[in-house]
């Protein structure tokens, strides 16, 4: 019987570059905010975070899911965004950060959204969960179903618009995986959340008769371009709360900053968390699909060597500069005997940083192998009776 080894290479480094660097990199700054977390929404790497677990009010953060479900239910056409909706007198008068709806108005899906994200209009927000499912408190059901759904384990809703409840509560993290859902899946709305102002000819002031502006709160888009998203809230038993997202270098990160105690100290702090990650972190493909990483010997086969591929892509974060202290480890899973099919393990890719594994991904052939002639294959196990 043929005893199975495997076989170990380790590699210096992944990138054949003998020397390892040293590569520093400072600790999170310290912001005024009860919890945060960063996010990389192109990896699901947390790269700061402080109490990101802990359950807090999100306030008008809430609205992040009401959009979600009304997405979904535009995605699924239960809806459409030229419908036009009832306001019901207990949503125009819901209180709070308001679009100024009445129950004369004739307005659509579409707007209502617009007047939810932009400018955070509670009544916008009830007005959508009572198109949806009849009343507020079963929408409330339907958004407590899609978080179940998303894996948010710290997370309830009351209600669509945030105003608080003894069971109306969220997490640091559970809002940053909300976010980059919305902003993975439907980025054909996302836009909106980049929106500095909103008017509607069909809303006006009373005494002048010109269509209402209103102001997205987010200051942070005024003055960081890369900024572009996503959303505030308050309320004085959450304290002032940020989602911001921004873009640079093909990288996402969503900051999400809770219970700071003015507007302006979660504006800084969700800029400094941004600037900290793109600052001090990259993106980098470091397990390319498709690539040779070693070469192997087959028995019983009609060929005698054959290439070990991957067959996914590993996109990873890590500090900057440090991809040259990656270190790869392949084993083998020899001896090889054919016949060999492309999606047969036949080894293993591990690379680590700092001690960390970063990937554990399979190795395959490049082709497929088949067997020997009946004479090649006897001569082949009459050799491994000596390996």
């Amino acid at each position: 019987m043929l005893k199975i080894s495997k076989i170990i290479i380790v590699l210096i480094s992944f990138f054949s570059i003998p020397v390892h660097s040293i590569i520093i990199t400072p600790k999170a700054p310290k912001i005024p905010a009860e919890t945060y977390v960063l996010l990389n929404a192109n990896t699901g790497k947390i790269i700061a975070s402080f109490d990101e677990t802990k359950q807090i009010k999100p306030a008008s953060i809430t609205k992040l899911m009401t959009a979600f479900v009304v997405f979904e239910a535009l995605k699924e056409e239960q809806i459409l965004l030229d419908d036009r909706v009832r306001i019901s007198k207990r949503a125009s008068s819901i209180g709070g950060s308001t679009m100024f709806l009445n129950p004369m108005l004739n307005v659509t899906v579409e707007e209502l959204l617009q007047g939810m994200i932009i400018v955070s209009g509670n009544d916008a927000s009830m007005a959508l969960a009572e198109h949806i499912a009849g009343t507020e408190e079963a929408f409330s059901e339907y958004m407590n179903e899609y978080a179940q759904a998303m894996g948010l384990k710290n997370t309830n809703y009351q209600n669509s618009y945030g105003l608080d409840g003894d069971e109306h509560y969220s997490s640091s993290i559970d809002i940053a995986i909300l976010a980059s859902r919305i902003i993975k899946d439907f980025p054909q709305y996302f836009p909106w959340y980049s929106e500095q102002t909103f008017s509607s000819e069909k809303i006006r002031d009373l005494k002048t008769d010109q269509p209402i502006e209103q102001y997205n709160r987010n200051r942070l888009l005024k003055r960081d371009k890369t900024v572009d998203g996503m959303k505030t809230g308050y309320t004085s038993s959450a304290g002032y709360c940020l989602v911001a997202t921004a873009e640079r270098d093909s990288m996402r990160l969503i900051a999400v900053v809770t219970g700071s105690k003015t507007p302006d100290e979660r504006t800084e702090a969700a800029s400094a968390l941004l600037n900290y990650g793109f600052r001090f972190f990259e993106n980098k493909t470091i397990v390319e699909s498709s690539k040779v990483y070693a070469q192997a010997k087959v028995w019983k086969g009609r060929d005698d060597n054959i290439s070990l591929i991957t067959n996914k892509e590993f996109l990873k974060t890590i500090p900057k500069g440090s991809s040259k202290n990656i270190q790869s480890k392949i084993e083998i899973f020899e001896p090889i005997i054919a016949p060999i099919n492309t999606d047969q393990p036949i080894g293993k890719l591990t690379l680590t940083l700092d001690n960390n594994i970063l990937v554990e991904t399979s190795l395959f052939s490049n082709k497929k192998i088949e067997k020997d002639s009946l004479w090649g294959q006897i001569y082949d196990s009459a050799i491994l009776l000596f390996e």
